[in-house]
């Protein structure tokens, strides 16, 4: 192959990937984030997005929440304590029913919102995780907060 025609070949790629890099670091936290009447934002239509109060039928969006025993208060330590073990995260807000998490790729330095709502009541931590740019995130959202919902159980505190 010729100089010129594997540059004519690397180029266009060279190009998606500095794109995809510049709109990964540009990629605004979204206003969505947070609870809205005491809930956490349904997903978009997109599936780049799971929620354990997507509705359990919605099989591209839903996830199971984290099922504890125990007080409240040691589940979300517990919770905080698996986080802070995971690469590339950095915890945002953390209040005594609601966490806040970005966690950023290797790669491309995207960064995904990762929500928790602890329901106290229901002995459960809803979740939420999501892209901020994209359509499809290739199941990374879902193994994601399978990962965490593992580590979650190994560490202590499982489903009831």
């Amino acid at each position: 192959m010729e100089t010129g025609a594997g540059w004519q070949i690397l180029k266009p790629l060279i190009l998606l990937c500095a794109g995809l890099c510049v709109a990964a670091c540009s990629a605004a936290r979204p206003d969505t984030l947070g609870l809205k009447d005491g809930r956490l934002a349904p997903c978009p239509s997109s599936p780049n997005c799971v929620s354990s109060q997507s509705p359990p039928g919605d099989h591209t969006h839903f996830a199971e929440p984290l099922g504890f025993t125990g007080t409240a208060a040691e589940a979300r330590r517990r919770l905080l304590a698996v986080l802070e073990t995971m690469p590339r995260v950095k915890i945002v807000q953390a209040d005594e029913r609601y966490i806040r998490a970005e966690f950023t790729s290797a790669i491309f330095r995207f960064v995904d919102d990762v929500e928790f709502l602890v329901d106290e009541p229901g002995n459960v931590i809803h979740v939420r995780s999501a892209s901020r740019v994209g359509y499809s995130d290739l199941g990374v959202n879902r193994k994601r907060v399978d990962k965490i919902r593992r580590l979650f159980e190994a560490s202590g505190i499982g489903k009831p």
